[in-house]
């Protein structure tokens, strides 16, 4: 079935709204029209294109786009650190620090970052699973055998930040945080729009792996996923220290992402509306902060 629009759920409200998509009718024909596949293979999957427009969002005429950005997306201000007309180019507005009382760090594991979540309790003993119909290889994202065998069976949570989001990312829970791990890769889109027909595009994407050890919740696996039109993933914590829940980790520059958190089988029971939402074909909008498993 085409998608023709993206449907998420308001956690708040409960109810269904519509994701307002930057670039929509572009990514609706790479992915979904056999004339897209050529360009999308040749260029847009490849860190040259993003990498460029990544400069561009850098230089300072880029803030006559943030204006407009922040009316097109309803973008709440009044959280920002900074006010419009003080960003040096889009990037600088794009990770934008928020004010300290923005965002409440809520109890049990909360989302690492503002965005729409996906959920499983249970990942398959089996190194594939299905999302939506697609393949996803779990051994293959995390491109290292002791790994796959530690969270083979965990919990899984996936943060899609979209373009409009907050682009900072935060901890999930307090303990000791080790050094990244890069696997590079291609830059393929997170949209919906994209993973519909094949949620395996981020066992292909460039992505950084952590591990986070917590005496509350076991070894949490945060991984962070570039996509098409990210500039970069910015770490900004210090490898090997003691962290509280809630501290910020990085941000992404310019473009939608993803952050995944895997769980040891048996540490954290994942909230039983976004396992239900999921389990229904939908997203559940969620904040950074906010709480999203025990």
């Amino acid at each position: 079935m085409k998608l023709d629009k993206i449907e998420y759920i308001d956690r708040k409200t409960n109810k269904i709204l519509i994701e307002n998509v930057p670039g929509e009718r572009f990514l609706k024909f790479l992915y979904h029209n056999p004339f897209g596949k050529l360009p999308l293979e040749l260029l847009v999957k490849r860190k040259c294109l993003s990498s460029f427009y990544g400069k561009l969002m850098d230089k300072k005429k880029s803030i006559d786009k943030i204006e407009d950005f922040v009316s097109d997306n309803n973008i709440d201000m009044s959280e920002s650190q900074k006010k419009v007309g003080e960003f040096i180019s889009f990037n600088d507005f794009f990770y934008r620090k928020l004010k300290d009382n923005a965002r409440k760090i809520e109890n049990g594991v909360v989302s690492s970052a503002d965005g729409k979540v996906i959920g499983f309790q249970e990942i398959n003993d089996w190194d594939k699973f299905f999302v939506k119909g697609t393949e996803f290889c779990l051994e293959k994202y995390l491109n290292n055998k002791e790994l796959w065998k530690k969270y083979k069976g965990g919990s899984m949570v996936v943060i899609r930040l979209a373009p409009a989001d907050y682009h900072r990312y935060h901890f999930p829970a307090s303990g000791k945080i080790g050094s990244r791990n890069k696997i590079d890769g291609y830059y393929y889109s997170v949209s919906p729009y994209a993973i519909k027909d094949n949620f395996g595009v981020f066992c292909e994407n460039k992505r950084e792996l952590t591990t986070l050890v917590s005496s509350e919740y076991g070894d949490i696996l945060i991984s962070e996923i570039g996509a098409t039109m990210v500039g970069g993933i910015e770490q900004t914590y210090t490898p090997n220290t003691n962290i509280k829940k809630g501290e910020e980790k990085g941000y992404f520059t310019f473009g939608g992402s993803s952050v995944l958190l895997l769980f040891e089988k048996g540490k954290v029971t994942i909230d039983s509306d976004i396992l239900k939402n999921t389990k229904n074909g939908y997203e559940t909008k969620v904040s950074m902060g906010e709480k999203i498993g025990e």
